[in-house]
């Protein structure tokens, strides 16, 4: 498991390591909708992975932008970046440019090792 630097207070819970764990694994130009990473930890909801990255996901080894709705949409909070970056991974958009092409982009291999 990898050591992540939390310098704001006390470091996340197990479950949340195994999330950020999981998210460090996708693949750069695929993503996994909320959803999938809390069906690939084994425990949550779409919404505790998403509770998990808006506390976390500011970490530099984190790469939230690979984490998506259901409909392909980015993070919500910070859709352009999260855009921005997706674009940058090579990641599949649909046209318009503001949603992944979540039949071409989603990963269904083995998460990677960090």
């Amino acid at each position: 498991m990898p050591e992540h630097g939390f310098p704001h207070g006390p470091g996340p819970t197990p479950y949340a390591v195994s999330v950020l764990d999981a998210v460090a694994g996708i693949p750069a130009g695929r993503v996994l909708t909320y959803g999938d990473v809390a069906e690939f930890v084994g425990a949550g909801t779409g919404r505790t992975v998403g509770t998990v990255l808006a506390r976390y996901g500011h970490e530099e080894d984190v790469p939230w932008h690979r984490v998506v709705r259901a409909s392909g949409e980015p993070n919500p909070a910070a859709p352009a970046e999260a855009l921005r970056r997706l674009s940058a991974d090579g990641t599949p958009l649909r046209p318009g440019g503001t949603r992944v092409d979540l039949a071409a982009a989603r990963w269904g291999g083995r998460l990677s090792a960090r």
